[in-house]
């Protein structure tokens, strides 16, 4: 069976029970695609780190708190929040090693995030920075499943190959998002306001992430989809 490392929010997260339930929806994504979900805390030294990762045939990047904002060169603001120093060490390294040795890789929300910043690009600390932002945080307001804005996908995208669609509903769940991208990676999809929504890199096997929680969608198919071409790209490596 095909093995997908699943990161993991700390145990001490403020908001663990809302993050509990999302990482138990994107094991259900991976079971529905037919692989089996490995879960990685974000408290492992680096050897066993490394020897989790040999055993795995593709990475997930899950949602959670905020990348620190050092990490690209800034400061933090008081809008930041969940910050958690193992974490951001542990999903950079993660998505270094996948980068570098062309392994699967699918990220969602703060892993659209941490890849960004990982491949050298940077965050809005908040959406608000950017001058004609919608409003991307619903949570807590809103169910996890409202689908609250379109995303325009790009045709000539591996995304839009695997939605099957140039233009889908998506949910949203986020309060920062891509500033600068990062150089080798491509902007793929996006909001009405031109907020990032998904990003690929360029020349990788399969290194694809999304802004928004398809875990929380798994009703729809383009949701299954995506973990089905993860589980699908862990196969044929």
């Amino acid at each position: 069976m095909v093995k997908i490392g699943v990161t993991l929010h700390p145990s001490d997260s403020p908001d663990r029970e809302e993050l509990d339930r999302l990482a138990a929806q994107i094991v259900e994504g991976v079971q529905l695609a037919g692989g089996e979900a490995i879960l990685i805390p974000p408290n492992l030294d680096e050897a066993t780190l490394r020897l989790r990762f040999s055993e795995l045939d593709g990475l997930l990047l899950s949602g959670g708190g905020d990348v620190d904002p050092r990490l690209y060169g800034e400061a933090p603001t008081a809008v930041v929040s969940g910050v958690d120093a193992n974490r951001d060490r542990t999903e950079m390294t993660l998505a270094r090693w996948a980068l570098a040795e062309g392994k699967p890789l699918f990220g969602i929300c703060r892993g659209l995030q941490l890849l960004n910043v990982a491949c050298g690009g940077s965050l809005y600390q908040d959406v608000s920075q950017h001058e004609r932002a919608l409003k991307h945080a619903y949570y807590p307001d809103f169910p996890h499943d409202h689908l609250a804005h379109p995303v325009t996908v790009a045709d000539d995208s591996r995304l839009a190959s695997i939605l099957g669609a140039a233009r889908v509903q998506v949910n949203s769940l986020h309060h920062q998002a891509c500033r600068v991208v990062a150089p080798g990676v491509r902007a793929v999809a996006w909001a009405p306001d031109g907020i990032v929504e998904a990003l690929e890199v360029e020349g990788h096997p399969f290194a694809v992430a999304v802004q928004w929680h398809p875990e929380a969608l798994l009703q729809r198919a383009e949701s299954r989809a995506l973990f089905a071409a993860l589980v699908e790209a862990g196969a044929r490596r």
